[in-house]
């Protein structure tokens, strides 16, 4: 729960099609909870408590932290209820940062946390905390049979889907067509070019007839603005990419080995 009055974050697979909706508190208590809207591209929803109040006892807000500030070999702990075990608690460290995970939708999922703290079938859409209790993501999956490899949507992600399913009920989205990490730039770029920001996007892959293939992008370029406007990681992209660019003409800063060039591109609506 990330509000006094009940606004819960959760996976979209799990909410998907559900018929009805409840969710057991830590003492035991049921409470029946509508579905405010979900965004399967992100497998992130948001649902709320229907009978909750500002002042409901045993209701307490998670704080959430800051997934663009996390570093390789950092506590993780992961909270869920695998195999119905309530309230079970698992420990591990950010074991990689920036991964791409492919959501039950079919698009994938970009900035992906993975850790080896142990997810289990429960523990979708339970939280990721630091070790000062801050929310950094929201547990999706595992790989199996492998052992110790587990993955979060980050944060940050989830705080833009959760702020735009209370705005609309859903996600629309512009796309370029590339998938993508963040990385950090070398600092004598960035100091010979004064960017503003130490990391950016790098493009893993361009899609055949996309507007990013149009515009000439071209794998192994970082992108670090879109419209003048810091690009610091893939979240930051993703932010950027929203329904009002559909079809307009964009400016998109990249960095071609040490090369900074303007592409221009039009994005189109994401299916």
């Amino acid at each position: 729960m990330f509000t006094q009055d009940g606004l819960i974050l959760t996976n979209s697979h799990v909410v998907h099609e559900a018929a009805r909706l409840a969710v057991t508190l830590s003492d035991g208590r049921h409470m029946p909870a509508t579905l405010i809207g979900e965004d399967p591209a992100s497998d992130l929803a948001v649902i709320r408590l229907e009978r909750a109040q500002s002042d409901e006892p045993g209701l307490v807000a998670a704080e959430l932290g800051d997934s663009q500030n996390l570093r390789v070999g950092q506590i993780a702990i992961a909270i869920g209820a695998p195999y119905g075990f309530q309230s079970t608690v698992t420990a591990g460290v950010v074991s990689a940062l920036g991964r791409s995970l492919r959501s039950y939708s079919g698009r994938l999922i970009e900035d992906v946390i993975q850790t080896d703290a142990s997810l289990n079938p429960g523990n979708s859409g339970g939280p990721l905390v630091d070790s000062a209790g801050r929310v950094i993501g929201v547990n999706t999956a595992t790989i199996l049979p492998a052992q110790g490899i587990c993955f979060a949507i980050g944060i940050n992600t989830a705080k833009f889907v959760a702020s735009r399913l209370l705005r609309d009920g859903r996600i629309r989205r512009s796309f370029v067509g590339i998938s993508g990490q963040t990385v950090p730039v070398h600092r004598r770029v960035v100091r010979f070019y004064d960017l503003p920001k130490e990391t950016g996007a790098l493009v893993l892959s361009v899609e055949d007839e996309s507007p990013a293939k149009r515009a000439g992008l071209r794998e192994g370029d970082v992108i670090v603005a879109l419209d003048s406007q810091p690009v610091a990681g893939v979240d930051d992209l993703h932010r950027l990419l929203t329904e009002v660019r559909v079809g307009l003409s964009c400016s998109l800063t990249v960095l071609r080995w040490t090369e900074k060039l303007e592409l221009k591109v039009v994005p189109e609506e994401a299916r």
